[in-house]
């Protein structure tokens, strides 16, 4: 895991995977999410935006549902920045000349771009990709378990 160095409270922002995990109760990965989890809601604050709202809400047929699943006093809801939205579209450039064969992985860039320009610990298992297009995000990850 990774530490905040700097003493002070850290702010986090929790990629749907982790959510996705907890949610569905996924073999494999629901142990380390829920421990990831709860131990950025020790150390600090935890954030969703409303695209890891979007992607989390595919798994509830209501709204009231989703807010119960993701409630405000838990996950803070932060508005994503328009300096965000500029650095997603870059990284996806980036990526597609690389030769990125994913055809839609642009949320997955937000939420990076995100992370970056807000100065947010980012919690994930899409370890490879935010460290390729965003080196300069702290990343809570699964050692030796990245996907």
């Amino acid at each position: 895991m990774v530490t905040d160095s700097g003493g002070g409270t850290r702010r986090y922002l929790v990629d749907s995977n982790i959510l996705l995990d907890i949610a569905s109760e996924d073999q494999e990965w629901q142990g380390w999410s829920t421990e990831a989890l709860a131990q950025a809601m020790r150390r600090g604050t935890v954030a969703i935006n409303p695209l890891i709202y979007s992607e989390v809400s595919v798994g509830y047929d209501r709204i009231e549902a989703l807010d119960d699943a993701l409630p405000q006093h838990l996950y803070m809801r932060l508005p994503l920045p328009y300096e965000a939205g500029f650095l997603a579209g870059k990284a996806f450039a980036q990526y597609k000349a690389r030769g990125g064969g994913k055809s839609a992985p642009l949320p997955d860039f937000f939420i990076g771009a995100h992370a970056a320009i807000s100065g947010l610990t980012l919690i994930t298992r899409d370890a490879a990709r935010c460290r390729t297009y965003f080196p300069t995000v702290d990343l809570v990850t699964p050692r030796g378990r990245d996907r």
